[in-house]
């Protein structure tokens, strides 16, 4: 059989690796616009994005909540004057 064996030295292998890797993640990042040195600014603006509607929908639930709690309370108060009338 005739194989074609090729031997490395780890370090090369290694290095070989290495620059692959870091050649197929600057092409992912190309193909999705982060290629160029705008990038870090976009990511930087993702992640303020992410930040600032994470602060909204938390707030917006708080306000849900504690107006649930109010119509609770509410309701509760109007059973209980009716239930319970003063004179």
């Amino acid at each position: 059989m005739d194989h074609d064996l090729v031997t490395l030295p780890k370090a090369a292998l290694d290095a070989m690796l290495e620059d692959a890797a870091e050649r197929g993640a600057r092409k992912a990042l190309a193909s999705v616009g982060l290629g160029d040195e705008e990038a870090p600014d976009h990511i930087r603006g993702l992640r303020d994005l992410f930040d600032m509607y994470r602060a909204v929908r938390n707030g917006a639930l708080k306000q849900i909540g504690q107006a649930v709690a109010l119509v609770l309370i509410g309701a509760l108060a109007l059973f209980a004057s009716q239930k319970f009338p003063t004179k």
